[in-house]
C-alpha cells in the first residue's frame, strides 16, 4: 500500500491538468470555456479539473484505480477495514448504513436526537425505532449521549435488535460510552452503526475522545468536510467489524450513488486524509490550544457560559470534545437565536448554529487565533450592549415522543393538511425541525403535542430555520388521515 503521504487520486487529477487534454466528454462547459462566470469567480484550474471518470482517473462506480488507492489509504488512517468515497454528504452515509443492516420490519436501537438523515433512513429502510432516551442537561437545554444502563434496558427489551445507532460526538461535543456500548451490542450480536458527522478529527489525537473505528464499532459515517478540511457535501463511510457484509454495503451505496461523482469533492477527501494522517497530531494541538484559550476568555466575561469538561460525568457524557465551542447566553436576557443574529449582522461573525440557550463555534483545522480573538471580543461587548433581565423563550423538546406507527408507514399512509395549532394530538406526517442541528421536533409517526407546537412558534418568532414541512412557513403541517 502507498504511504499515507501520498495522494494517489489528487496526484491524478494533476496530471491530468497539466496535459492539457482535449475534452469531447461530458460536463459540458468543456473546461470552463462554456461558463466564463464561473472561471472568473471560481478560477481557471477549479474549471479545468471538474471532469468525468476515465481510465486514468477511475470511476466512483467500480473504482479499481486511484480512487481504490485512495479509499485504501483512508480506510488505514481511520483504523477501519474498508472506506467508501461518499459525494452526497454524511446524508447519504448514515442511510447506507442503515438500510445495508435493517431489512423493513426490523428494529434499530437509537437516541431521538438523532439527525434528519437517520430518521429518512428508517423511511428508507423500513427498519422500526426503539428509541432511547438521551441525557439531558436541563441548564442548558440540550440532550446529551446515551447512558450505558438505557442502552443495556433496550437490548434486553428487543433482544431481536438488528442494530444500534449511536451519535459520536453530539452536536455540542458529548459522547457516550462509546467502548463498552459496543461490547454490550456485539455480545448480543447486534451491529453498532455511528454518526460521526462532527468527529472526523477524533482518531487523531489522544485527548480527544475515542473515535468510532478505535471503540471497535461496525460502521460509522464520518463528515471529513466539516471537521477534517474536505469540500462541502464530501464524506467517508467505514466499515470494520464482521457483523456487516462489505459487499452487500457496496451494493447499497450504489442504489443512490450518483454516477457523476464530482471529482473536486473526491480529491479534497484524498487531501484531506493526507493531512489528518501524516500531520494530524500537530493540526488538533493548535487547534484545542486555540479552543481552550476561547473557553477560558468567554469564561471570564460576566453572564457566559462557555462549557466544556467539566461536564463529563462518566456515563451519558462520557467525555468531551473541547473542538465544539458551545456558549450560553441565557444569564445576559439573550436566547441563542438572537445570539446569533448580533454575531452575524453586526460583527460580520457566523456562528454553526443556535438553539433557545445557546450559540455553537466549530473550532477545527482552518482557525486562527485571531479569528477566534474576535468572536471573543464581540462576545465581551455584545454581553454589555444587549444585557437585559428577562429572556423570552419556550423550554426545548428534550423528551421522546410517542411513536405511534413507523416513519415508513407514517409516510405511505393517506394525509391531510391542517393549521399548526390543530395539529395537536393527531399523528404527523412529515418531520419538522430547526436546520442546523436538523434534529427532529416531531418525525413522521409521532404524536404532535401542544409543547411542540409552542416551540415551533417559539422558533418562528426568533427568524429561526425551520426545514421539513411541505409549507414553508410551517403554518400547515401534514398529519395523517383523509
Amino acid at each position: 500500500m502507498k504511504s499515507q503521504t501520498s495522494m494517489p487520486l489528487f496526484e491524478a487529477l494533476c496530471e491530468y491538468h497539466r496535459k492539457n487534454v482535449i475534452p469531447f466528454d461530458v460536463p459540458g462547459h468543456k473546461h470552463g470555456r462554456g461558463i466564463p462566470q464561473l472561471v472568473e469567480f471560481l478560477g481557471e484550474t477549479t474549471l479545468q479539473v471538474d471532469v468525468n471518470s476515465m481510465k486514468s482517473l477511475d470511476s466512483i462506480g467500480n473504482p479499481i484505480g486511484v480512487i481504490k488507492q485512495a479509499q485504501n489509504l483512508a480506510a488505514k488512517a481511520f483504523g477501519a477495514r474498508e472506506c467508501f468515497f461518499m459525494v452526497n454528504g454524511t446524508t447519504s452515509a448514515v442511510q447506507a448504513m442503515i438500510m445495508s443492516v435493517c431489512k423493513p420490519g426490523e428494529k434499530i436501537i437509537l437516541p431521538r436526537n438523532a439527525h434528519k438523515s437517520a430518521i429518512n433512513g428508517l423511511v428508507l429502510s423500513g427498519a422500526i425505532p426503539v428509541y432511547i432516551q438521551p441525557g439531558v442537561d436541563e441548564r442548558l437545554g440540550i440532550a446529551n449521549g446515551v447512558k450505558l444502563e438505557d442502552v443495556k434496558k433496550a437490548i434486553r427489551e428487543n433482544p431481536d435488535a438488528k442494530a444500534l445507532f449511536l451519535i459520536n460526538p453530539t452536536y455540542y461535543g458529548m459522547t457516550s460510552n462509546i467502548k463498552e456500548i459496543v461490547n454490550e451490542a456485539h455480545s448480543n450480536s447486534i451491529a453498532v452503526l455511528v454518526d460521526e458527522a462532527h468527529g472526523a478529527h477524533l482518531h487523531f489525537h489522544e485527548q480527544l475522545p475515542v473515535s468510532a473505528m478505535e471503540a471497535g464499532a461496525d460502521m460509522s459515517a464520518v463528515s471529513m468536510h466539516k471537521t477534517g478540511g474536505s469540500l462541502t457535501q464530501s464524506s467517508l463511510l467505514l466499515v470494520k467489524n464482521r457483523l456487516v457484509d462489505n459487499k452487500f454495503v457496496r451494493i447499497v451505496i450504489k442504489l443512490t450513488l450518483t454516477t457523476s461523482a464530482s471529482y473536486l469533492l473526491m480529491s479534497s477527501l484524498d487531501v484531506a486524509r493526507r493531512n489528518l494522517a501524516v500531520e494530524g497530531k500537530e493540526i488538533m494541538d493548535r487547534v484545542l490550544k486555540i479552543s481552550r484559550n476561547a473557553r477560558k476568555e468567554i469564561n471570564d466575561i460576566e453572564g457566559l457560559y462557555a462549557f466544556g469538561g467539566e461536564l463529563v460525568n462518566g456515563d451519558d457524557v462520557f467525555s468531551f470534545d473541547e473542538t465544539k465551542l458551545g456558549i450560553c447566553v441565557s444569564e445576559i436576557g439573550l436566547t441563542g437565536f438572537e445570539m446569533y443574529d448580533i454575531l452575524r449582522d453586526e460583527y460580520n461573525i457566523q456562528m454553526e448554529m443556535a438553539d433557545a440557550y445557546n450559540v455553537l463555534a466549530i473550532i477545527s483545522i482552518g482557525d486562527t487565533e485571531g479569528a477566534v480573538q474576535k468572536l471573543v471580543e464581540a462576545l465581551s461587548e455584545i454581553s454589555k450592549k444587549y444585557r437585559r433581565e428577562n429572556i423570552s423563550t419556550a423550554k426545548p423538546i428534550l423528551k421522546n415522543p410517542e411513536v405511534v406507527v413507523s416513519p415508513r408507514d407514517a409516510f405511505y399512509s393517506c394525509q391531510k393538511t391542517v393549521r399548526l395549532e390543530r395539529a395537536i394530538g393527531q399523528i404527523s406526517g412529515e418531520a419538522v425541525m430547526a436546520y442546523p442541528p436538523g434534529i427532529p421536533i416531531f418525525a413522521m409517526g409521532e404524536r404532535i403535542t401542544s409543547d411542540m407546537v409552542e416551540y415551533i412558534k417559539f422558533l418562528k418568532s426568533q427568524n429561526a430555520s425551520i426545514t421539513g414541512t411541505e409549507d414553508p412557513g410551517a403554518d400547515y403541517i401534514k398529519v395523517l388521515g383523509m
